[in-house]
């Protein structure tokens, strides 16, 4: 089977196999099992060892082959060895596998061959293949969760649009904890390890078209075809915001890509070529890709790369005006008829400019008003508001109020609130108001700069 078409089997399946079940607690099987129960997946759930009857009051099937239906996901958790094997039983009973075992083609010749044996197998029985070398597929809302990581280890986001696409275990799974920690929401995290057959153009042709999915952060080691990467990118590209962590860009990195998802980096000038060509926003190491993740997780896309800041505190707005600069936003001048209808509203001591400074005595209808003003119009694409939790009018109702975006909609507001202890405590409120929020200025403005890239 070449690669391309249907994979949406792997994300709402109406089955799914665990083969190499174990009843043992901290077994990668039983870890896929308790999460697969725990999430809530409320489909058929299949453990398969032929040495159980039942594991966590669920029935064993001795192998695949016993199988009376067709099964739409079936998780591979036994030794590479072993799953040549096990897949061949399965011929005609199963769409599609995640192999999560390791010790394929990153672990030399004689795993090559193994994954080259897999692949033959896959193809000749009509089976699509993730992994192997992997975590497999985290669904928020069909609830399919094959990551092999407790959840008191690495939480799980609720329900979002952002969906991201990974070759590393380890970074999705990073990835996916932070997302659930900031309170900001996933459609789809996609872990495919060596991509012997599903590889990341299938995944962004699929997510394409996804209604969950709003927008797509990529982080990738190799791409093995690069003509289906940018039809495919563009494609996706031309619905919905795609971002990518590339690395193993240089020597020492691009030898560790290839020990570690046995992957070619290939040469980091094609790539930046092919993200510019396909409208692919490259984003430049994991502090822009938490960045990223945080913004299009939580608001929408900018209309372009004005930006207006609004703070508390002067010093902070004039470092968030520095940072804007070097980041190629555009901290422009409040427009003359602006600046008067806000010196109309505020007392002679804010000072009225773009940072505009509401000083000390800064409210919360004072933060409000300003978003509402400066925001509403064609002036500015994005605010940046830093709230200095100082001011003694300021309170927990801050956060809801700047929510409500009175006069626009689609603007992205992002929260700038450095601090100590009862700064710190207060994070929580913009999260739980939808807003991102960054403990400091460049975390701000590189979000603001993502998202002016990523229009």
């Amino acid at each position: 089977m070449p690669n391309g078409g249907d994979i949406s089997f792997f994300f709402n399946p109406a089955s799914v196999a665990v083969v190499g079940a174990s009843p043992e607690p901290g077994k990668i099987s039983n870890i896929i099992l308790r999460n697969l129960v725990g999430a809530g997946f409320g489909k058929r759930i299949i453990p398969v060892n032929p040495g159980q009857a039942s594991i966590m009051g669920l029935e064993c099937l001795p192998s695949l082959e016993d199988s009376r239906e067709v099964v739409d996901l079936a998780v591979f958790a036994i030794p590479a060895a072993s799953v040549p094997a096990a897949l061949r039983r399965a011929e005609g009973k199963v769409r599609g596998a995640v192999i999560v075992s390791g010790g394929f083609g990153e672990a030399g010749e004689k795993g090559k061959a193994l994954e080259k044996e897999v692949l033959e197998i896959a193809r000749k029985g009509g089976v699509r293949v993730i992994g192997p070398n992997c975590l497999g597929i985290y669904d928020a809302a069909s609830k399919v969760d094959t990551f092999f990581i407790p959840t008191d280890r690495a939480g799980r986001p609720g329900r979002g649009g952002l969906s991201i696409l990974s070759q590393s275990g380890s970074f999705a799974a990073v990835a996916m904890d932070e997302l659930a920690a900031e309170g900001i929401g996933a459609a789809k995290i996609v872990s495919y390890g060596n991509a012997v057959d599903v590889n990341e153009s299938d995944c962004l042709e699929f997510l394409a078209s996804d209604p969950e999915t709003k927008a797509v952060v990529l982080y990738m080691e190799s791409v093995a075809d690069g003509r289906r990467f940018v039809e495919a990118a563009s494609r996706c590209a031309a619905q919905k915001p795609v971002m990518a962590v590339k690395v193993g860009k240089f020597g020492a990195g691009a030898a560790a890509a290839r020990s570690h998802t046995g992957a070619i980096a290939g040469r980091y000038e094609i790539y930046r070529a092919a993200f510019k060509k396909t409208g692919v926003t490259e984003l430049n190491g994991y502090e822009e890709f938490q960045a990223a993740c945080k913004a299009f997780g939580l608001q929408g896309r900018a209309g372009g790369k004005r930006v207006m800041i609004i703070t508390d505190g002067g010093g902070m707005g004039v470092g968030i005006a520095d940072a804007c600069h070097a980041l190629g936003l555009d901290a422009a001048p409040l427009p003359q008829e602006l600046e008067q209808g806000l010196k109309a509203v505020f007392p002679p001591y804010f000072s009225v400019s773009n940072p505009l400074d509401l000083t000390g005595s800064a409210t919360d209808e004072s933060f409000a008003l300003s978003v509402q003003k400066t925001m509403a119009g064609g002036h500015y694409d994005i605010a940046i508001v830093a709230a200095l939790w100082g001011p003694p009018a300021l309170t927990d109702a801050l956060p809801g109020m700047l929510a409500q975006k009175p006069g626009f909609s689609e603007k992205p507001i992002i929260i700038c609130s450095p601090g100590g202890e009862y700064s710190r405590s207060r994070l929580r409120l913009f999260r739980e108001a939808g807003l991102p929020v960054f403990t400091t200025p460049e975390g701000a403005v590189r979000a603001a700069a993502v998202l002016a890239r990523g229009r």
